[in-house]
């Protein structure tokens, strides 16, 4: 039989101590080769409406642990501004509903084990990541967090941060008043931190040990002439401006993904990778620029690898004054198998979620 997972059955089983165990095993299994994934691929088809694009994005990975996963995303994207913030928004079939699935597959003998809702998931992996890099490049001392954005990504944060540091306190900022007061609320509650919304987002990195952007911000949100000394960056959402990539001292990438089997010379460092069809003349349509390519690795001169930091063979923060960055890289495929694969052991020994017959999505007629 093969399991559907909804986001109430995973995170009935999958705690962030689960999650960062499961992808540190992976981002090492991928290192030295025992693992496989690729960069997200992105297919963009223009729609009717001419401000808004389809968005088609999958990303996968397999281990000789046991199990492939891909993760498919069923997007209608578009641009927008509000209170001030140029935001990057997405939906399936109408606001406020997506499309994210993970197949879960049985290497040993190409069974579908899974289909999982990949909502909660999504968000326990991205602050776990987070927080690798938090555990391996932030002062020991780091005590008070700088969180840009209030939103679903900016509470794993919070929950993984305290994980992989004594965080007392949490300095906040978001446009939007009553979402940044509301997760003061709910943070302050459920771990029991300070939680200090804010009114200016400059006022966020005054004191701040570690500098988390947790935004759908379609802009740069990290600004470096604010950072202070001895910072620890991340950014999920928006991206670095010019002045924090020149402040860097030292950038964590957690890895790579590996190139294509006998064609060394198609490894890419890019997040991800994408193919359009080409938008009506005229159309305001904010499709990627054919020119432009995803970002690689951030501070490619100043980078270090996960594998290698935890090997000795180059260092990390070698200063309490250093600015450090961290990055997952382009491995988005090797979390996919590696939770997805540790949620479906839970759920199966707590007889959780929904059964269809095997059958269903088999054939026996052979391409």
């Amino acid at each position: 039989m093969t399991l559907i997972l909804n986001n109430e059955d995973v995170k009935s089983v999958l705690t962030m101590e689960i999650a960062m165990k499961a992808l540190e095993e992976a981002y090492l299994q991928v290192a030295k080769g025992e693992a496989v994934c690729r960069p997200r691929i992105d297919i963009q088809i223009p729609t009717r409406d001419p401000d808004k694009i389809y968005q088609w994005g999958t990303m996968e990975g397999g281990s000789i642990s046991g199990y492939f996963a891909i993760r498919m995303k069923s997007d209608v994207t578009y641009e927008q501004e509000y209170a001030g913030a140029h935001t990057h928004e997405k939906y399936c079939l109408e606001p406020g509903k997506f499309c994210g699935l993970i197949l879960l597959i049985n290497t040993q003998n190409g069974e579908p084990l899974a289909f999982i809702n990949d909502g909660y998931l999504q968000h326990m992996r991205v602050g776990a990541d987070s927080a690798i890099g938090v555990k391996y490049m932030a002062r020991e001392d780091a005590e008070v967090v700088g969180m840009l954005g209030s939103g679903g990504m900016a509470r794993s944060h919070a929950e993984s941060f305290c994980l992989a540091r004594k965080i007392k306190k949490i300095q906040l900022y978001s446009p939007t008043k009553a979402h940044r007061e509301e997760y003061a609320r709910e943070i302050c509650d459920r771990l029991g931190i300070e939680v200090t919304p804010l009114d200016n987002p400059r006022d966020v990195y005054k004191g701040a040990d570690i500098i988390a952007g947790c935004t759908d911000s379609a802009v740069p949100i990290i600004i470096g002439k604010w950072l202070e000394e001895g910072t620890h960056i991340t950014s999920i959402g928006g991206r670095p401006d010019e002045e924090t990539l020149k402040r860097i001292d030292v950038s964590l990438r957690l890895g790579n993904a590996p190139a294509p089997w006998g064609l060394p010379e198609l490894a890419l460092a890019d997040e991800h990778i994408t193919y359009a069809a080409l938008p009506r003349e005229g159309a305001g349509l904010k499709m990627r620029r054919k020119d432009k390519r995803a970002h690689g690795v951030v501070a490619e001169d100043r980078a270090v690898l996960l594998a290698d930091l935890l090997s000795g063979k180059k260092k990390g923060r070698t200063s309490p004054k250093q600015i450090t960055y961290s990055e997952r890289g382009n491995i988005q495929g090797a979390q996919f198998f590696a939770v997805a694969g540790r949620v479906y052991e839970l759920a199966k020994e707590k007889g959780l979620g929904r059964e269809i017959p095997t059958e269903w999505l088999l054939q026996d007629i052979r391409d």
